[in-house]
């Protein structure tokens, strides 16, 4: 099978890579930034199955520019979702848990209506939308939370922090699931393969279990790594930003199980792995 990812040193287009018959394409073989480019990459390429790791996740900056933002997280993909559909190829595409606004405590079913507070949840909102108006066969998989031995996430900040300071205080009102990459990127192959050989996509949900808060998750972070840091959990109102982020970010997986057989990931086993990479 092979397969054609566009993005290269993101925390999930580093572990695609690792799988057999992938090609991943950097900037200079298929700039975002030009969605007529990326359509044109697809058909040279001319692969089994097309993947989009890539992403404008500067959700702060991206308030400041939305336009780039669009182009990135929305134009592009449509414009590969409609190379792939011209190509009769399947087409999957990474989003987020963004789209939702947050509200209330129960996991996101993926037919929930989607209400983005800021640019980028809107601009990866729109993604998907062109991805469906393109009319062929895809799958939108949104997650939540990823993390990884590479490229900037979580885990490595609070890592990076613990080295000069023994005390943090962290969010403790945001609830999501903390994902590792690897298991994004093992889920996308699976349904990729699964995809080619004629199942029908849609849209569905992929995240790490059991939920937590960022506060929880630093401090799990912190045992895994065998350092003392002493982390107070703060109201999100006492750590302002640009973008307001969503304050629930559960997301039922179900109907990935159900037709894939996909299950969410333990993050604390992968959790363990990751920050003995990090260190090590």
């Amino acid at each position: 099978m092979k397969t054609l990812v566009f993005g290269n040193t993101g925390q999930v287009a580093t572990e695609l890579q690792h799988h057999v018959d992938v090609t991943a394409l950097d900037r200079a073989a298929a700039d975002l930034c030009d969605p007529a480019a990326c359509a044109a990459a697809i058909k040279a390429h001319e692969p089994d199955v097309v993947i989009n790791a890539a992403a404008y996740t500067a959700v702060d900056r991206a308030e400041d520019e939305p336009e780039l933002a669009q182009i990135i997280n929305a134009d592009a993909p449509g414009a590969m979702a409609q190379a792939c559909a011209d190509l009769d190829i399947p087409f999957l595409h990474l989003s987020t848990d963004y789209v939702f606004d947050g509200s209330g405590t129960a996991p996101w079913s993926v037919n929930d209506p989607i209400a983005p507070l800021g640019v980028y949840g809107r601009t990866k909102a729109a993604g998907e939308d062109a991805v469906r108006a393109a009319g062929g066969a895809h799958a939108i998989i949104r997650t939540s939370w990823v993390f990884s031995a590479h490229g900037a996430n979580f885990v490595k900040t609070m890592l990076r922090l613990s080295e000069t300071r023994d005390a943090l205080n962290v969010v403790d009102d945001q609830i999501g699931g903390p994902t590792p990459a690897s298991g994004i990127a093992d889920t996308l192959m699976i349904m990729a393969q699964a995809m080619v050989a004629g199942q029908s996509g849609g849209t569905y949900h992929y995240a790490g279990a059991p939920t937590v808060s960022w506060a929880c998750f630093a401090r799990e972070t912190f045992s895994a790594a065998g350092r003392t840091v002493t982390v107070t959990g703060i109201p999100t109102s006492e750590y302002p930003t640009p973008a307001t982020r969503p304050l629930n970010s559960r997301l039922d997986c179900s109907l990935l199980e159900t037709e894939f057989g996909i299950t969410p990931p333990d993050w604390k086993s992968d959790l363990a792995k990751i920050t003995s990479e990090i260190l090590a």
